[in-house]
C-alpha cells in the first residue's frame, strides 16, 4: 500500500516536489493543496499520511502540533539553510535539505509515517494535559484557586518575593480573564510580557534573549512576565505556545511563580466541531506543567465551599499523586469562621476534602492595602505583618515540596 501525501509547498518547486513524490515507489500524491488551510481540512478528513510543507507565514507550532493531533506528521522542504533551522525549531522532525534530491524527500517520507505520532499522546499535548519533562534549573509553581476572589495575585505576588529572596524568580500571569499581576506591582506598561514569548514560540524564534528582553526586573531576584490586561486577547496564550515556554523559563529562574485564572473546564469540543482555542488552556498548560500545585482559597463559609468543590475539580486536572499540593487558606478570621478560626477551617477542609494539612494566612487588610497602594509584594511593603508571616510559611512548604536549584 502506498503512503498518500498531501503537500501544502509555496512557490516554483512545488511542481517538482509533486512529481518526484508521484515518481517514488510507494508513495502517491493525495492532493497538492493551494495553502496550509486546505491541508488540514484534508488531514481532518482523513485524505493523506503525511503532508509535506514549506516555510510560510502561517506555519507555527500550533500548526505542527494540530496536525500531530490527526496523527498526520510534516516532512519540511526548506527553500534555504536559515530557512530549514526555523522549520526544525518549529518542532518538525523531518526536515531535507534544501538541495535533497528525490531520493532523500521520499526517504524522509517513508521515515515520518513509519513514527506516525501516537493521537492520545498528541492530543493531550494539544490541550495541555502533558507534563513537561523537569527540567535541570528552574521549578515550575502554579498558584490557583476557584472562583470568588480568593486572593491568588496576591498571593502569587508575596510569595513569588518571598522565594525570591533566597533565588532568582519569575513570576508569570497567565489569568485569561483578568491578569492583575502588572498592577499589583505598579507595572504601567500595557504589553503583557508572556503574549510576547507565546508569539516567538509559535513562530520558532524563542530564545534566551526574548525572556531576557520581556522578563522585566522589580526587585532583588524577581521578574516579571505581564499578563493580558484586556481578556479578549486570550487566544494568544495557547498551550501550544506554552507548553516550550515553561521548559526555557526553567534554565532562567530557580522558581517560575505562575499565576493561574480559576476555571479548569475544556470542553470547547461540545461547542464546535472542530478544533477549537481553549480560552483555558494556558491554566492548564501550567498546571500540567507544574511541579507544585499552591490552591488557595478563602475562608468565608462560600469560600470553603468553592474551595472544596475547586479541588474535587482540580483532582481530575492533575492529580494529587502526581503532583505535590500546597493547600493554602487566605483572611482567616474568627468574624467569619468562629471563635477558634484556624481549628474550624482545618477541620471542615479535613472532613470534606481530605487535606490533612492546610497553610493559612490571617486577616490583615491594612499590610495589604498599603502594599496595593504602594503597588509592592506584601513582604516589601510591610515586612513585620501578620499577613507576610502567614505567607512566608506558605513559601517554606513550596520550597519543601519539591528541590528548588539554585542558579549558576
Amino acid at each position: 500500500m502506498s503512503i498518500a501525501v498531501l503537500i501544502a509547498v509555496r512557490g516554483a518547486r512545488e511542481s517538482a516536489i509533486a512529481s518526484s513524490v508521484g515518481g517514488a515507489p510507494g508513495l502517491s500524491v493525495a492532493r497538492r493543496c493551494a495553502d496550509l488551510s486546505e491541508a488540514l481540512a484534508a488531514a481532518h478528513a482523513g485524505v493523506g499520511a503525511v503532508v509535506i510543507v514549506s516555510e510560510q507565514p502561517h506555519l507555527h507550532r500550533g500548526t505542527v502540533v494540530e496536525f500531530a493531533s490527526l496523527g498526520v506528521p510534516l516532512v519540511g522542504v526548506p527553500s534555504s539553510a536559515d530557512a530549514e533551522a526555523h522549520l526544525l525549531s518549529l518542532g518538525i522532525e523531518e526536515v531535507v535539505a534544501a538541495d535533497a534530491d528525490a531520493q532523500a524527500l521520499a526517504a524522509a517520507v517513508t521515515r515520518a509515517a513509519q513514527r506516525a505520532p501516537d493521537l492520545e499522546l498528541a492530543a493531550a499535548a494539544m490541550e495541555g494535559e502533558l507534563a513537561v519533562e523537569p527540567g535541570s534549573r528552574g521549578a515550575v509553581i502554579a498558584v490557583w484557586g476557584p472562583a470568588g476572589a480568593p486572593g491568588r495575585t496576591t498571593l502569587a505576588v508575596a510569595m513569588a518575593y518571598e522565594l525570591a529572596q533566597h533565588e532568582p524568580v519569575i513570576l508569570v500571569d497567565v489569568d485569561t480573564y483578568g491578569g492583575a499581576v502588572a498592577q499589583a506591582l505598579g507595572l504601567l506598561d500595557e504589553a503583557p510580557g508572556i503574549a510576547a514569548l507565546a508569539r516567538a514560540s509559535l513562530h520558532g524564534t524563542l530564545s534566551d534573549e526574548t525572556v531576557a528582553h520581556h522578563a522585566r526586573k522589580v526587585s532583588k531576584g524577581l521578574k516579571v512576565l505581564s499578563g493580558m490586561t484586556r481578556p479578549d486577547r486570550w487566544p494568544e496564550l495557547s498551550p501550544a505556545a506554552l507548553e516550550p515556554v515553561w521548559e526555557l523559563l526553567r534554565r532562567h529562574a530557580a522558581v517560575i511563580v505562575v499565576d493561574c485564572a480559576s476555571p479548569l473546564e475544556s470542553d470547547e469540543e461540545l461547542q464546535y466541531d472542530t478544533r477549537a482555542p481553549q480560552r483555558n488552556g494556558a491554566t492548564l498548560s501550567a498546571l500540567a506543567a507544574a511541579d507544585v500545585v499552591v490552591a488557595v482559597g478563602s475562608s468565608e463559609p462560600l469560600g470553603l465551599q468553592r474551595l472544596v468543590h475547586g479541588l474535587a475539580a482540580l483532582d481530575t486536572v492533575v492529580p494529587l499523586e502526581a503532583t505535590p499540593r500546597v493547600v493554602v487558606v487566605n483572611r482567616v478570621r474568627a468574624s467569619v469562621a468562629g471563635l477558634r478560626p484556624r481549628e474550624a477551617v482545618a477541620d471542615a477542609l479535613l472532613r470534606y476534602s481530605g487535606v490533612e494539612q492546610v497553610w493559612m494566612v490571617g486577616w490583615d487588610p491594612r499590610a495589604c492595602d498599603a502594599a496595593t497602594l504602594a503597588g509592592q509584594a506584601i513582604g516589601e511593603r510591610a515586612p513585620r505583618s501578620a499577613a507576610r508571616k502567614g505567607i512566608q510559611a506558605v513559601a517554606h512548604a513550596v520550597r519543601a515540596a519539591v528541590p528548588v536549584a539554585t542558579s549558576q
